[in-house]
């Protein structure tokens, strides 16, 4: 369902997830062979990694770690698996003294990938998910809204140009996080939106 607009925007309810009006106006496509993951290494924190994926990230360490490099493994052997930022939230560990993610590897062309998808295995949601960040809300609730970053500046451009919205190019780390009916049901709250936006 859709709440009415307010000074924030349409709000798309389900169930007990809020979605901004963003989320399927946005325009968005990765454009990898203009940024070169830099958001793994640009920040002044890691990234959101919900607690429950944390045995799953010290578990699979044995498999992904070769692949980091040594003073990512040197962060977390210092530090473990996670940090707490400024904010009270737990976000993957970074490199002291840079905004590089520890479980990040660079690449022969300049660019960056997470150390633990080249190697098959499941990066955070938050990065498989991102520009959507997931804010949890009082009462057991999740806030899903847009963030927008300069470097994926090119992101936006490629995804308007390709006709391309955020929730559609994020379907499957959105049925990965809250399951095809949550998708299903954005996805027609999404087109009865756009629709009514045309008129």
């Amino acid at each position: 369902m859709s709440n009415p607009a307010s000074a924030f925007g349409t709000i798309i309810q389900i169930g007990d997830i809020l979605v901004s009006e963003d989320v399927v106006m946005e325009y968005f496509s990765c454009n990898y062979d203009e940024c070169k993951g830099i958001c793994c290494i640009e920040g002044d924190a890691g990234a959101p990694v919900d607690e429950s994926e944390l045995p799953r990230i010290e578990r699979e360490y044995a498999r992904y770690s070769p692949g980091m490099r040594a003073c990512g493994r040197e962060a977390i052997d210092a530090n473990g698996f996670f940090e707490i930022d400024r904010d009270g939230d737990i976000v993957t560990t970074l490199v002291p003294g840079s905004g590089v993610c520890a479980y990040a590897n660079f690449l022969d062309n300049g660019g960056c990938i997470c150390a633990m998808q080249a190697c098959g295995c499941t990066k955070p949601i938050s990065c498989s998910l991102y520009p959507i960040r997931v804010t949890r809300l009082t009462g057991g609730g999740k806030a899903l809204n847009v963030h927008h970053w300069d470097i994926c500046k090119g992101a936006f451009i490629k995804g308007r140009a390709e006709g391309t919205r955020v929730y559609q190019f994020l379907k499957e780390p959105l049925i990965q996080a809250f399951g095809k009916d949550f998708w299903e049901a954005l996805d027609a709250a999404a087109r009865h939106l756009v629709e009514d936006s045309a008129q």
